[in-house]
């Protein structure tokens, strides 16, 4: 409630300024009040439209946006410098001058940061522009973000500005919030490494959403990439939630970068073979893995390995042009019927597991084939 003395010092404040008032100093300051809606209305109905269909001609949109972004806060400084010389022809008491100047940079700061908020659009055209041309959409997930840290600081800024124009020091509340803010980071300090390994996610970018990936928690199909975790899908159609944080500190194999697939398997051909046979279909082999569509040419072995227990083993090492699961199986598929062909026109058995069992009969060593 304010009382008799509060009453008193706003007299005192106020009767000064109103004793250095005369009807001169007041009728200029109406004349610069009435040049300043002249003006205004100038700046509003005629630079301001003119500019709007000059802008609405062309075939970007980043004219209208920068147009929109300083109209208001040009249409406030021009009333607010209207206002203040107006003041200052009022011949007021040098107490006020302090006050003055820092209510007119204040009004400056507000207006500048202000218009650099509305900046806010221009910047969402650009980052929009990044986004379509980055690949997957980690980007839906970092842009949105940048946008509104764009935001945070501008009025951030402002805040700083203007409240140290005013006196007030800010050193100790800064360090307060740093104290504050150590204590905050070290209660939530696995919240923050899984803030920190979103951002490195983000920028080194190991996958996307729409990846086959693998770790050691799960593998399957990135469905989602959040600031906390990211989510993938297994081949279950299960979906498996993992803190970014134990993503960004483990090895993460991305199958979906494959450029090419590996297919790979030993043949095991009876021992009975003979060697041309074997040197016929290794030929044969070699031939038609040569002139299969399917087949990456860059390297293609095929090799008689190894003799093992019970056959000799042919090696078949090769890559698949493709990457998809289905094609590969398809390819796969193909040259397995193509390589029993192979077999029967080179005479060549597949091997079968066999044992030999020898007995004692009458003190002669008897072999039978079991």
């Amino acid at each position: 409630m304010w009382g008799a003395g509060n009453v008193s010092r706003l007299y005192g404040t106020i009767k000064p300024v109103t004793d250095n008032l005369n009807i001169a100093s007041l009728a200029i300051a109406a004349f610069v009040l009435l040049l300043t809606f002249i003006a205004y209305t100038l700046f509003s109905k005629v630079i301001l439209k003119h500019l709007n269909k000059t802008v609405s001609r062309t075939r970007t949109i980043i004219d209208d946006l920068l147009l929109a972004a300083v109209e208001l806060p040009a249409r406030f400084l021009l009333i607010a410098t209207g206002i203040w010389f107006a003041v200052e022809t009022l011949l007021l008491p040098s107490g006020t001058g302090p006050f003055l100047t820092r209510t007119a940079r204040s009004i400056l700061a507000f207006t500048i940061f202000w218009g650099a908020y509305r900046f806010t659009p221009v910047i969402s055209v650009f980052l929009e522009k990044m986004r379509n041309k980055s690949e997957g959409s980690l980007s839906d997930i970092l842009f949105p973000f940048m946008n509104k840290g764009y935001r945070v600081l501008v009025i951030a800024a402002a805040s700083i500005i203007i409240v140290q124009e005013w006196g007030y020091n800010i050193t100790g509340l800064l360090a307060g919030l740093g104290l504050g803010g150590l204590a905050f980071a070290l209660a939530a300090k696995d919240t923050i490494a899984t803030l920190f390994g979103s951002m490195m996610i983000m920028l080194d970018r190991p996958f996307i959403v729409g990846d086959w990936i693998m770790t050691s928690q799960a593998e399957g199909t990135v469905e989602e990439i959040g600031f906390r975790s990211t989510k993938i899908r297994t081949f279950a159609q299960a979906v498996v939630t993992i803190p970014n944080s134990l993503l960004c500190n483990e090895p993460v194999i991305n199958w979906s970068r494959m450029e090419k697939r590996r297919l790979s398997f030993r043949l095991g051909v009876s021992c009975h073979t003979t060697p041309k046979q074997l040197k016929d279909c290794i030929e044969g082999l070699r031939d038609m893995l040569r002139n299969h569509n399917g087949v990456h040419q860059e390297r293609i072995l095929v090799y008689f390995e190894r003799f093992s227990q019970n056959s000799l083993e042919i090696l078949v090492y090769v890559f698949t042009m493709t990457t998809n699961w289905e094609s590969y199986l398809e390819i796969q598929e193909d040259i397995n019927f193509k390589t029993i062909k192979i077999l029967e026109e080179t005479g060549v058995e597949l091997a079968f597991p066999v044992r030999y069992v020898h007995m004692e009969e009458d003190s002669k060593i008897s072999g039978k084939f079991v």
